[in-house]
């Protein structure tokens, strides 16, 4: 795997502010062939059952899932690939049927086998971690636009700035929100 220092060197690199969805040089043969890819090698090791779907208004190419009792780690797994880098691919382990959770089922061996599937088909996997950190790039993503509306409601008086504690995440991006995400 790469040094984590080079992974977020990578994220930055390919982030582009003018273009939120894809790249301007996207090229959707490519994408196309990259995630065939990597569904025929999770098929390969899962077997048929894995499934894989096309994201429309996203950030992400596509997402393949593989149902828990594939998986041999006790619930399934998602995998993504971004439109942006030569394709940034994640993995987690999902809590429920419509949402990701960690990659704490995930064992050291399969995190191990999948970045030399994306090394072998052109991709850069990308640990869930790196994705956790807050985002620093230069685009501006839908969570800024919380912080904005939050502004706008406490200048209306509708809320008191600190109401919630929940505020404390608005406005705050992760790399997950950039690569991985609906725009």
């Amino acid at each position: 795997m790469l040094p984590l220092g080079q992974i977020r060197q990578l994220l930055l690199e390919y982030d582009d502010p003018r273009h939120l969805e894809r790249p301007e040089a996207f090229d959707p043969d490519a994408a196309r062939e990259c995630f065939a890819r990597l569904v025929s090698v999770l098929e390969e090791r899962f077997g048929p059952s894995c499934t894989g779907g096309l994201a429309q208004d996203a950030s992400f190419y596509g997402v393949i899932d593989v149902p828990a009792d594939a998986t041999g780690l006790g619930r399934p797994l998602r995998v993504a690939m971004s439109n942006f880098g030569t394709y940034f691919v994640t993995v987690r382990g999902v809590v429920d049927e419509s949402a990701p959770g960690s990659e704490a089922a995930l064992t050291q061996e399969f995190v191990t086998w999948l970045d030399g599937v994306c090394t072998a088909v052109g991709c850069t996997f990308v640990p869930a971690e790196l994705l956790r950190e807050r985002y620093d790039g230069p685009s501006f993503l839908e969570a800024h636009r919380d912080e904005e509306l939050i502004a706008a409601l406490v200048a209306a008086g509708e809320v008191t700035d600190g109401e919630d504690e929940a505020e404390s995440d608005v406005g705050v991006a992760y790399w997950n929100d950039r690569y991985f995400a609906y725009m």
